[in-house]
């Protein structure tokens, strides 16, 4: 039995253990613990855990046009729900625009307490002090550490591939009108798997009458159900 937990020492592991039903020393215990390089810290993963209600993510990414422009979508996303609260596009991001999409995102007393984001040049200090000014911690992730803004990354893979890969955009108007439609369905219609196969904005479990199919951006996706 392997015990994983870098904030226990020998005394409570050996209480975990009496607990169990075995009988062993506590000096044995301290004999065959793993010996820490350095003092006891939350991870990544668990600070995210433990404080996914108060903490949104946000990030940017490039959607080529059919004139080979490009255009940047921006989008914040609450960890808890996996609420997409907030989608907009643009063809010149600037830190001014950037602050201005936060503070239309979230109403002053519904901010989160965190707000993940990636060392992006575009966050300069008007993104910061906006941020500050309302009561959010300023949470960067480390240098070439994608994966520390985990929820961002998987919400814009998501709309790549279930969205963007399969539009032709003709330009910034359509582009966002398209990802106002797919907003929409990812927070009222869509599953997920990590929400008990729930969507951010549950839906009730309808049991009777006839079932019928709603066509979503042309019928790239469905809403099924019965009335």
């Amino acid at each position: 039995m392997s015990v994983e937990n870098p904030l226990w020492g020998a005394p409570r592991i050996h209480g975990e253990l009496l607990k169990l039903g075995f009988e062993v020393a506590q000096s044995s215990v301290a004999k065959y613990m793993v010996k820490r390089r350095g003092p006891p810290s939350q991870g990544w993963r668990t600070f995210l855990r433990n404080h996914a209600p108060d903490i949104a993510a946000m990030d940017l990414f490039v959607v080529p046009t059919l004139g080979f422009d490009l255009l940047y979508a921006f989008v914040i996303v609450r960890l808890d729900r996996r609420d997409l609260v907030w989608i907009n596009v643009t063809a010149n991001p600037t830190a001014k625009w950037v602050a201005r999409q936060i503070t239309e995102a979230f109403p002053w007393d519904e901010a989160p307490r965190y707000l993940i984001r990636d060392r992006d040049r575009i966050y300069g200090r008007v993104v910061t002090r906006r941020v500050r000014a309302m009561g959010i911690r300023d949470k960067p992730t480390a240098p070439a550490s994608p994966w520390q803004n985990g929820f961002a990354e998987r919400l814009i893979g998501s709309i790549r591939r279930e969205c963007v890969d399969h539009i032709i955009v003709l330009g910034e108007a359509h582009l966002r009108r398209i990802l106002k439609f797919y907003a929409d369905y990812y927070s009222s219609v869509r599953t997920h798997r990590s929400l008990n196969k729930d969507a951010p904005v549950s839906r009730l479990v309808q049991r009777a009458g006839v079932i019928r199919s709603r066509a979503i951006l042309g019928g790239l996706h469905h809403h099924y159900g019965r009335i």
